[in-house]
């Protein structure tokens, strides 16, 4: 059966091609039906199911370009993506839902698992954004955060992580004590860059508005009125995990971080991140939410690398025809102690 598309104004016709048809080209191959350009008509020639989906795909990328949007290849293959899972969200309102914007350049999910995760921080006190490099978890909670704070939903931004990773403890590194601290923190400060004057914001951190602390200095403490945000947590311990968590005031929000495949914690010591799951999972007003390869925001072989390692872990962790059980090993007794 065949389909016909109009598209009236010539403007959204040739972005809805792009240079050199580069975006129909990209269309056709991720749908099953044929597609056929002539003038302002589209033609579509498939199976029923099949033209239902390209005309939707249609629909949803017209409609991005109608809002201002230029289509590229990650926003074609996330609306074609989105529609094949047939969610309840519409790409064209995931994919242009501003969370923050600064000099005529907006913070947005890019993805639905990301979207979802943004609701999440809207919804709940506690949010765990639990996911693989790339999946934009802490940069989506600093723009959550710094919004925030420009509606004066909350007075101050906290954010902090552990300064233990990779083995290296803060006494054996160089320098004053800010200096030891940097190297850990200057990603949450690359952040705060792209979200706010570069000017204002060590006039925040002097006032105290903004605050980017190692995990420690946060014992002892109630954090009222604030949007607190723990990354890389799963190099916490659970205790610290627990201590982090406690410190939650009134009017604040916690944000915590992390993947639990890149553990820097020394062996046989369990990880706060895979802990508190199995501990608050179901606790009213927390929050689990868990970003895949398909949320990955980086280069696109960075979520193929994410899936290869995930598969390649899988297989380690099956036992083989001659291996022996887990609880027979050396392996099997350091897993029961962690």
């Amino acid at each position: 059966m065949q389909t016909k598309i109009s598209v009236s104004d010539p403007q959204q016709m040739v972005s809805l091609l792009g240079a050199g048809d580069e975006i129909l080209k990209l269309i056709e191959k991720s749908l099953a039906s044929d597609i056929h350009v002539r003038g302002n008509e589209i033609t579509i020639s498939g199976g029923p199911a099949d033209n239902a989906l390209a005309e939707r795909v249609f629909a949803e990328l017209l409609e991005l370009i109608q809002k201002g949007e230029t289509l590229t290849a990650d926003s074609v293959r996330r609306t074609v993506g989105m529609l094949e899972e047939g969610t309840a969200e519409r790409p064209a309102e995931v994919l242009t839902f501003n969370i923050i914007s600064r000099r005529g350049r907006t913070i947005r999910p890019k993805t639905l698992g990301q979207k979802r995760y943004v609701d999440a921080i809207d919804k709940h006190t506690i949010v765990f954004g639990i996911g693989p490099a790339g999946t934009g978890k802490t940069y989506l909670a600093m723009a959550k955060a710094v919004a925030a704070l420009q509606a004066k939903q909350v007075n101050r931004i906290i954010l902090t992580r552990p300064a233990v990773e990779a083995g290296e403890r803060l006494g054996f590194l160089p320098g004053t004590l800010y200096e030891k601290i940097d190297p850990y923190l200057r990603p949450l400060y690359d952040a705060l860059h792209d979200m706010l004057d570069p000017d204002s914001i060590p006039r925040l951190m002097q006032a105290g508005t903004i605050e980017v602390a190692p995990l420690a200095y946060m014992r002892g403490r109630t954090l009222n009125d604030a949007f607190i945000i723990l990354d890389e947590a799963q190099n916490t311990t659970p205790e610290q995990m627990k201590m982090f968590l406690t410190r939650l005031g009134f009017g604040s929000k916690i944000v915590v971080t992390g993947d639990i495949t890149q553990v820097d914690l020394p062996g046989g010591t369990r990880s706060g991140l895979r802990v508190v799951q199995e501990i608050l999972e179901g606790v009213e007003d927390v929050h689990f939410a868990r970003l895949s390869s398909a949320d990955v925001v980086r280069h696109r072989l960075v979520g193929e690398i994410v899936d290869a390692y995930a598969k390649w872990d899988a297989a380690q962790e099956a036992p083989g025809p001659h291996t022996l059980p887990a609880s027979r090993t050396a392996h099997g007794r350091a897993a029961r102690r962690r």
